[in-house]
């Protein structure tokens, strides 16, 4: 959509003047499976007539839904994706997607009560996955010919299997709004039974055309079918391009996601409720180092277009609606240098590569980068010296190992090695504090904490250690206590001391 389509709904006579304001509103799997929570603390609340307009909604899968439709996202076993691109058993998939079925009719007892609307949405979870079996049973056949060859159509299959679980809970929240009198639209981006094929901004412009937003609630799916192919290109953040995009090109005032917790200094199950600071506000700058270690306030491809429009992003509770949430903007700087967070990421692998020959020889950083982009390992940083480079690495084990395999057969005098580490980063807008590497050290020393490694870059958002991996939470422990529990206590002494003077 551009903004032009703005203009024209303005100049329309079926639709009245938009000159109010409108927000885009992201909400997460898990805040979706708790439909009733969402109803009251998000999108009706104590909202009446107008206030509940100039909002658009875009929702994702429940949670759990999509590791049934792909694969489990943190333990890896097969969903019907898996199965169906992996597996021998011509029938484990469809077995699979029978189950998926069943389990998409139980979420709509769920989190629907009238028997009017659950027979819809029991009648639209039949016509998805019906057609989507018939379509993947027609696949198969049409592969049984030597023509065509069924790995040059698995990203399809994985893009069409995750549109059904984004089209299942944008349905059921639309068929409760409307319940409550809410002129909800479910809004389907995920090109189900079109024949065309257009680009992400054209869908969505295409969708949003006829809607007035000052009377309509739109209810959008969180997967677009597009040409640049939404899965591909950036895994299962892709609901958070969507909103992203909707938020940009319809000009919204505000972005907001809604999740199932605060954006805060840590979390709060290692270092304590009491201990964490809730962040009030950031900008995209530390949104990007959130997001490089796991822990995401936004995909950072989503918070690029955010940022470029000038739009700013708030985090939001799902459960504590009174809460005003986080804020990140592109262009709030620190009023003083401080450090804001503190995060880490287990299960990491240090990737060394050796070769004495190295030296002021180049290609051989590009020969790794290369074969890490082929296996699909993420890099999250790495260092070098004048024969080595490290990355650390996120990924299987089975693709770190190939990557071993290939790279030893590439270069056979090279000294290849792999072990797992942790990663803790310190973040911040501006790290710029007087001796915060001594602190951070000193803080590791004084809890039996031996680092194997310290990267310290000069932009100042960000510090690393490098720990055992067993040493993960006690260096989050003793990292926060010292840069931001103790920080905070000396603020306030000097602030008690100002006062008093």
């Amino acid at each position: 959509m551009t903004e032009a389509i703005l203009q024209q709904r303005s100049g329309n006579q079926n639709h009245a003047p938009q000159d109010a304001p409108h927000s885009v509103h992201k909400i997460g799997g898990t805040s979706m499976s708790a439909v009733d929570t969402v109803l009251d603390n998000i999108v009706v609340g104590g909202r009446e007539a107008a206030e509940l307009y100039n909002r658009v909604f875009v929702v994702s899968a429940y949670s759990g839904m999509t590791d049934l439709l792909l694969e489990h996202k943190k333990t890896g076993e097969p969903g019907v994706y898996a199965l169906y691109s992996g597996s021998e058993n011509e029938w484990a998939w469809g077995d699979a997607l029978t189950r998926m079925a069943a389990a998409m009719r139980d979420k709509n007892r769920e989190v629907l009560e009238d028997p009017a609307d659950i027979a819809l949405a029991d009648r639209f979870v039949e016509e998805r996955v019906e057609g989507v079996r018939s379509c993947l049973m027609d696949l198969r056949r049409l592969c049984s010919f030597g023509h065509f060859k069924l790995p040059e159509h698995l990203l399809t299959v994985r893009e069409m299997l995750s549109g059904i679980g984004e089209a299942h809970s944008a349905h059921n929240l639309t068929l409760a709004l409307k319940r409550r009198g809410v002129n909800a639209v479910f809004v389907d981006l995920t090109g189900w039974r079109e024949t065309g094929s257009s680009k992400l901004d054209e869908r969505i412009a295409e969708a949003f055309e006829p809607l007035d937003l000052a009377r309509q609630l739109p209810i959008v799916t969180g997967y677009a079918q597009c040409e640049e192919g939404l899965v591909g290109l950036y895994g299962r953040g892709y609901s958070e391009i969507t909103f992203s995009r909707i938020a940009v090109n319809s000009g919204a005032a505000e972005a907001t996601i809604h999740k199932e917790f605060h954006l805060s200094s840590a979390d709060p199950k290692l270092v304590g409720a009491e201990a964490v600071k809730p962040i009030a506000e950031t900008n995209y700058d530390v949104a990007d180092q959130l997001s490089n270690m796991g822990m995401e306030a936004i995909h950072p491809s989503a918070a690029k277009g955010l940022r470029q429009a000038r739009i700013p992003l708030r985090i939001m509770n799902t459960f504590e609606p009174e809460d005003p949430g986080a804020m990140i903007r592109g262009d709030l700087e620190a009023t003083a240098p401080a450090v804001e967070m503190i995060t880490g990421l287990k299960s990491v692998y240090a990737f060394e590569f050796f070769e004495q020959d190295m030296v002021g020889v180049k290609g051989y950083d590009a020969a790794i980068l290369e074969t890490l982009k082929r296996h699909k390992a993420r890099i999250v940083t790495k260092t070098s010296n004048a024969n080595t480079i490290t990355h650390f690495l996120k990924g299987s084990a089975k693709a770190v190992k190939r990557v071993e395999q290939d790279l030893n057969e590439r270069f056979p005098s090279a000294s290849i090695s792999s072990r797992n580490v942790a990663l803790i980063s310190i973040i911040g807008r501006d790290l710029r504090l007087p001796g915060l590497g001594a602190r951070v050290l000193t803080a590791l020393a004084e809890a039996g904490v031996e680092p194997l490694g310290f990267n310290d870059l000069l932009r100042k958002v960000d510090m690393q250690v490098i720990v055992e991996e067993g040493d993960h939470d006690a260096c989050i422990r003793a990292l926060h206590k010292a840069l931001i529990e103790e920080a905070g206590e000396d603020s306030q002494e000097l602030s008690s001391l100002s006062a008093a003077a």
